[in-house]
């Protein structure tokens, strides 16, 4: 359960950092609009972050890992989370061979990248952009429910995430609610150390 925390508090922390302003033209992820549309269509229904994502196919690959990973019964749990959710095109990234090892043979290694995605608390959109304003150049520092750190910057207007690794992240989508969090989409999965 604390790995779920985890995972829930990384995520929510990256969806936070993402909504610093409006996302610029998108090259080359054409399911972050689609996915922006399909969330916007969930928050009517408004069921918990893993119903909302396993309603919406740009996030089948990130429903599939949570499962792998066991984490849905936590994901669904209480929360309230932010989740900064990747999409299809984000775990495209990853090489296949990778992938596949992960969610076939070493899920404790998954959940841990999958927690990193998690941050405590609902934080949305305006929280998370205000912080960033606050915190100045320097970034401000999301804890997520891993244990670890992301960092949340303004790059040209959107949200950009820095991974323990110094891989990024943009926040291509936010404030998608659910009844026990919210969702920020993100273009590139974050790992952690």
């Amino acid at each position: 359960m604390n790995k779920l925390t985890i995972a829930l508090a990384s995520a929510a922390s990256l969806a936070i950092a993402a909504c610093a302003e409006a996302p610029a033209e998108n090259d080359g992820y054409d399911d972050t609009a689609a996915a922006a549309d399909q969330m916007a269509n969930a928050e009517a229904e408004t069921g918990t972050i893993v119903e909302v994502a396993q309603g919406d196919e740009t996030f089948s690959t990130l429903v599939s890992a949570v499962t792998s990973a066991e984490l849905g019964e936590t994901l669904s749990g209480d929360g309230p989370f932010t989740v900064f959710a990747p999409t299809n095109d984000a775990f495209a990234k990853i090489p296949e061979a990778t992938l596949t090892e992960l969610t076939t043979n070493d899920t404790e290694t998954l959940g841990n990248i999958l927690t990193y995605h998690v941050v405590e608390g609902n934080v949305d959109a305006a929280t998370l952009t205000q912080a960033i304003t606050d915190a100045g150049e320097e970034g401000y520092t999301i804890t997520t429910v891993n244990g670890g750190t992301l960092t949340a910057t303004v790059v040209d207007g959107n949200v950009v995430l820095t991974d323990a690794a110094g891989g990024t992240s943009t926040v291509t989508a936010t404030d998608v609610a659910a009844s026990n969090g919210v969702i920020h989409v993100i273009d590139t999965v974050l790992m952690p150390q």
